[in-house]
């Protein structure tokens, strides 16, 4: 089953669209975000692991187990979040590779999460005077997920929160950008 519609957002972050499939015991996630602030900056937001409370409340904690020096390594989650009347709290050890300034990509090790799979993965790229930002995800929960969450239902709720983090992301780079510019002019 397929959910995906065009949308918009009333600010200058605009989540162009949102598509959510079932598949086998997988929820699949595609998404395309255009973000109105420097694409070095939007990756830096996004690959500052432990901010990500800053861009969706979802996030409980967030932190480094392991950490190399571009930011890759290995990372804990704890998110919680309600879909209709389905409540979890989904606790995750994810291997994070970084390709500095293009590509995040997060591999849940499912000996240590509340998954069998999970693979986020983001790319990055300049569109305009802003960033173009695809995010793709393959996930299968190790619980029991409820046929009537399915792929509207999903979009929808993935579509509000997405818009939301969109519009921080957008804010936080775009202060990143401020004070970069601020440290060159000294």
């Amino acid at each position: 089953m397929l959910a995906m519609l065009p949308i918009g957002s009333a600010g200058a972050a605009d989540m162009r669209s949102v598509e959510v499939r079932r598949d086998k015991g997988h929820i699949k996630v595609v998404s395309e975000t255009y973000i109105d602030a420097p694409p070095a900056e939007v990756f830096e937001i996004l690959a500052d692991y432990e901010g990500f409370h800053r861009i969706s409340k979802v996030f409980d904690e967030t932190r480094y187990l392991e950490r190399k020096a571009d930011g890759s390594g290995l990372v804990y989650s704890r998110a919680s979040g309600c879909v209709l009347f389905f409540c979890k709290t989904i606790e995750r050890v994810e291997r994070l590779e970084i390709e500095p300034g293009k590509r995040i990509v997060a591999t849940a090790l499912p000996e240590q999460s509340d998954v069998e799979y999970s693979v986020a993965d983001w790319t990055f790229e300049a569109e305009g005077d802003g960033t173009r930002m695809m995010y793709r995800v393959d996930f299968k929960p190790d619980f029991w997920v409820p046929p009537v969450l399915g792929p509207l239902v999903l979009r929808s709720k993935l579509r509000r929160k997405g818009e939301e983090a969109a519009e921080r992301i957008e804010v936080l780079a775009l202060q990143e950008a401020r004070a970069a510019s601020s440290a060159n002019v000294r």
